[in-house]
């Protein structure tokens, strides 16, 4: 399994290993934003994973200090009494970086900033940003997400968020990904790249904190996947992954139940992940060497 954490969307969702939504959650991440140093008061990006979890079988709305349940169960009385509280409610799931030098070791050390996911007191989650640098939950989600995910669960905070929607809706972005991406990058010819395919497919764009595109791909209506794109400057950031996993939830729910792909050879281990598999010879497609993958269930 593995978590991510969109600071644009105030989001966390949760994927199994061959990359299907298993959960999606409104969350809230830090009033200063995005950052590392420790002092800062805003959420670390980038790779993480769950260190430790904490409060197993407390009740919901428990009040840890310190990691440790005070004996308090939270209540609009009690948040009266202490005003200024942050209150870190029914579990905590404590995160430790996994890249030295960004959010490990030193000054940017996610962990000993005692960066948690934890529940927060009803109605206080709206999914806008509000923490002092943890990520805040519902009672209910961070109750239910503590008992699905172990220890060392992966957990990617990243500054993008995905969506999903027609040609008509997403054409500008998309097309502006694409055409960076493939005819000016890697030389597709530009009378080819834009098709009759994309009028009748299912889209999904990838954008940064400002809105600008940076990644996009689409599902026809057969359950080929394909036009996948990321701009240079986001590639190894989890771009790739969360869009295809965008892909895979609107496949499920329009009830696709194989779904094939041509993808360039050099990208087929990224694909094997997801749970495709190489079908026929390697083929040549706009003069770049392909492989057709498969994924059933």
């Amino acid at each position: 399994m593995q978590i991510r954490i969109s600071l644009p969307q105030q989001t966390l969702e949760l994927h199994d290993a061959h990359g299907a939504l298993l959960r999606r959650y409104p969350v809230s991440t830090a009033s200063n934003g995005p950052g590392e140093h420790s002092g800062s008061g805003c959420t670390p990006r980038g790779r993480h994973l769950v260190r430790a979890k904490v409060g197993a079988g407390e009740t919901a709305n428990t009040v840890f200090v310190g990691r440790r349940p005070t004996g308090e169960v939270w209540s609009p009385e009690l948040a009266t009494r202490f005003p200024g509280r942050d209150w870190i409610l029914s579990r905590i799931l404590w995160l430790s970086g996994r890249e030295p030098g960004c959010n490990r070791l030193g000054e940017v050390d996610t962990m000993r900033r005692y960066i948690y996911l934890h529940g927060s007191p009803d109605g206080s989650v709206t999914g806008v940003p509000g923490s002092h640098g943890c990520v805040r939950l519902r009672n209910d989600d961070i109750i239910e997400l503590f008992d699905l995910v172990p220890a060392y669960t992966p957990v990617d905070i990243v500054e993008f968020g995905v969506e999903a929607g027609s040609w008509n809706d997403l054409r500008e972005a998309a097309a502006s990904v694409r055409e960076a991406v493939f005819v000016v990058e890697q030389k597709v010819p530009a009378e080819i790249e834009l098709d009759e395919h994309d009028a009748s497919s299912r889209h999904v764009l990838a954008r940064d904190n400002d809105g600008n595109p940076v990644g996009t791909g689409r599902l026809l209506p057969d359950g080929h996947i394909g036009r996948m794109a990321v701009l240079a400057d986001w590639r190894g950031k989890g771009v790739g992954r969360a869009l295809l996993e965008r892909l895979l939830e609107e496949s499920a729910g329009l009830g696709m139940r194989r779904l094939a792909l041509h993808a360039q050879t050099q990208a087929t281990g990224f694909y094997r992940r997801f749970g495709f598999v190489e079908e026929g010879p390697e083929f040549m497609e706009a003069g770049i060497p392909h492989r057709t993958m498969v994924r059933s269930p």
